[in-house]
């Protein structure tokens, strides 16, 4: 008996102790999980709130299900605005991952004179606003007042409108691979620079050209930073919407208030007062980012494995 009451006590001891840990835990945690819930997920649940309703012209708002969800999927305007920014990624994500690829690579070769200017040149884009990025090249693609319209007077040409309908998508393009084109390289030149200098070495005993070192060693340690930053891009494109939002009024022929899925919800939400199907192409659009983005990370664990 008496070693069964010695035995008790000890127990509930450790019990309370686990207790008391286990909330010191969340104490620490708890902070981080109520700005979470604040500013991540009550957001998410109010767009998804907004966008089960439709404001009515008699009685205000009506719950309507998912009437604007079908809506969405039918709405010409919402699939014009996502057929640009698949364009967009289909084409510019390539050059701009390519482009700092190359740089990555130049840069860690070890050739490159000046190496620390090069690299703090090319990141320094990256710095500037994206707002500030936009108005300067949209200065120079100017026909009349800018760069464009200063070549054509200055030397009798006729260069093409970058900020024509069909030219305008590129234009947007290259600013962004301008802005993005360092954070990527540095992405990847962190990625080589913890290479192991030992397989080096063995693939200069095995006699191995740079060529070689760069398609058997560098590249696939390299796959995982290629995969976030390819997701990363993604999710990017499918967020376009400072550049032609700010574009806009220099283009307004060329750009609309839905060239891409976030500029079409803003005209929405901000000049309709179409608050609740605005709601509803936001989130389409984030189910859609999120779904492409969990694919690619999928297949590049699958081929990291």
């Amino acid at each position: 008996m008496a070693q069964l009451t010695a035995v008790a006590p000890a127990s509930r001891t450790r019990k309370g102790r686990s207790l008391r840990g286990s909330w010191t835990g969340w104490g620490f945690v708890g902070p981080f999980m109520i700005v979470f819930a604040l500013v991540f997920l009550a957001p998410i649940a109010y767009s998804i709130y907004l966008s089960l309703f439709r404001k009515q012209l008699v009685g205000g708002n009506a719950f309507v299900g998912v009437d604007n969800y079908t809506q969405a999927f039918q709405d010409p305007q919402f699939w014009s605005g996502f057929g640009h920014v698949v364009t967009f990624l289909a084409v510019q994500v390539p050059i701009m991952l390519g482009i700092a690829l190359l740089v990555a690579l130049a840069l860690d070769s070890g050739r490159l004179y000046g190496r620390n200017f090069f690299r703090i040149s090319i990141f320094l884009p990256y710095a500037v606003p994206a707002v500030v990025a936009t108005l300067m090249w949209g200065f120079m693609y100017g026909t009349r007042f800018g760069l464009v319209g200063n070549i054509n007077k200055a030397l009798g040409v006729d260069l093409p409108n970058p900020l024509s309908p069909d030219l305008v998508l590129a234009s947007i393009g290259n600013i962004v691979t301008w802005e993005f084109v360092g954070y990527n390289m540095l992405i990847f030149y962190s990625a080589l620079r913890v290479i192991p200098g030992t397989l080096y070495e063995a693939a200069e005993i095995d006699g191995a050209g740079q060529w070689r070192v760069i398609r058997a060693i560098k590249l696939p340690a390299i796959r995982g930073a290629l995969v976030i930053a390819t997701i990363f891009s993604i999710i990017g494109s499918f967020q376009l919407f400072n550049e032609p939002s700010i574009l806009q009024s220099l283009a307004p022929n060329a750009i609309t208030t839905y060239f891409t899925p976030n500029l079409y919800a803003y005209s929405l939400s901000f000049s309709g007062q179409q608050y609740n199907y605005s709601a509803t192409v936001a989130i389409v659009m984030g189910l859609i980012t999120m779904v492409i983005a969990y694919v690619v990370q999928l297949r590049g664990m699958r081929k990291e494995a």
